[in-house]
C-alpha cells in the first residue's frame, strides 16, 4: 500500500501580491503567483497549514524582497520530467543580478536545438523567484513570457538589478 504525500500549503505576503507556498517534508514544491499562468494540480493530499519549510521559504523570500539575500538555500522538491529537472536545476545557475537568453540556457544544459523546448520547461518551473526562471530573457534583450506576468518580472529584474539596458 502507498501512503499519499502530503503537501501542506499556504499564502504569504510579498511585494508581488499574495504567493501561495506548498511543501512536502522533502522540500518546496510550488511557489505560486496570485495569477499563475500553470497552477499545480492539487488532490486530496493538499492541506492548507503550517509547515517548517514554509516557514523558512518566507523568511528567505522577505530577505530577498528587502535586497538582503541574493541566494537561497531552501530544501526543494518540485517535480517534473527529467529534462524539465535539468532546466530547473541549470535556472539556479544563473547568478544573482544576471541574466541568460534561452538559448544560453539551452547551451548550458548541452541541448543547443532544444531551445523550445527549454522555454516549455522555464514556462513551467513550479518553483518561481527561488528557482529564477525570471532572469531569461528574450535573444533581443526583450522580457517574454512569464507566470507571474510580464510587471513582476520587471519588478524581479529591476530588484536584482539585472534589467536589460533597453528596459531601464
Amino acid at each position: 500500500m502507498t501512503t499519499k504525500t502530503i503537501v501542506r500549503w499556504r499564502h504569504i505576503a510579498s511585494p508581488v501580491g499574495d504567493l501561495l507556498v506548498a511543501t512536502d517534508d522533502n522540500g518546496l514544491r510550488a511557489i505560486e503567483f496570485p495569477r499563475n499562468r500553470h497552477p499545480m494540480k492539487r488532490d486530496d493530499g493538499w492541506i492548507e497549514g503550517a509547515h517548517p519549510l514554509i516557514d523558512e521559504a518566507q523568511r528567505q523570500l522577505d530577505d530577498y524582497f528587502a535586497g538582503k539575500r541574493t541566494i537561497f538555500d531552501v530544501p526543494l522538491a518540485p517535480r517534473g520530467t527529467p529534462f524539465q529537472l535539468a532546466v530547473w536545476q541549470a535556472l539556479r545557475e544563473i547568478p544573482f543580478g544576471d541574466t541568460w537568453t534561452y538559448g544560453d540556457l539551452a547551451r548550458h544544459i548541452n541541448q543547443p536545438s532544444a531551445v523550445r523546448a527549454v522555454g516549455a520547461a522555464n514556462g513551467r518551473n513550479p518553483i518561481p523567484v527561488i528557482v529564477p526562471c525570471h532572469r531569461v530573457i528574450g535573444s533581443d534583450g526583450s522580457l517574454t513570457g512569464f507566470g507571474g506576468g510580464l510587471p513582476t518580472k520587471e519588478f524581479l529584474l529591476r530588484l536584482e538589478g539585472a534589467l536589460p539596458a533597453s528596459l531601464l
